[in-house]
C-alpha cells in the first residue's frame, strides 16, 4: 500500500472553527476510514492566525493573509493501493459543504 497526504484547504477563514455538527461529522468520516483500515496518520490542523513565511531571501512575514485566496486548515494520511482510491476517500469529506477542498498527493519515501 502506498501513502497519501490528504491536505485540507479553505477558501474562508471564518471556516477555521467547525460547528458541533461538523465536528461529528468529521469525526465519523475518520471513524470510517480507520475502520477500514486505511488510517496512516489522523494528521493535525493548522493555527492561520500563528503563522509566519520565510523565504529564500531571509525575509520572514506574518501569514497568512485574508487576501490569500485558500488556506491550509490540516493533513492527514491514508493507505491505499491508488490515488484514485485515495481521492474517493476524499470526496466523502465533509469539508466540501462550507466551501473547502482537499489536495490528495503521494507520500515519497526514500529506498530503503
Amino acid at each position: 500500500m502506498k501513502e497519501f497526504a490528504l491536505i485540507f484547504r479553505l477558501d474562508n477563514m471564518d471556516n477555521t472553527i467547525p460547528t458541533a455538527d461538523e465536528i461529528k461529522e468529521r469525526m465519523n468520516w475518520l471513524g470510517s476510514i480507520s475502520a477500514q483500515n486505511k488510517l496512516a496518520d489522523k494528521g493535525m490542523g493548522f493555527s492561520s492566525e500563528n503563522a509566519k513565511v520565510v523565504r529564500m531571501d531571509d525575509i520572514v512575514t506574518d501569514g497568512p493573509f485574508k487576501e490569500v485566496k485558500e488556506f491550509i486548515g490540516g493533513l492527514m494520511l491514508v493507505k491505499t493501493e491508488t490515488i484514485e482510491e485515495a481521492v474517493e476517500l476524499a470526496k466523502l469529506n465533509p469539508i466540501f459543504k462550507t466551501g473547502g477542498s482537499i489536495e490528495v498527493r503521494e507520500v515519497m519515501k526514500p529506498n530503503s
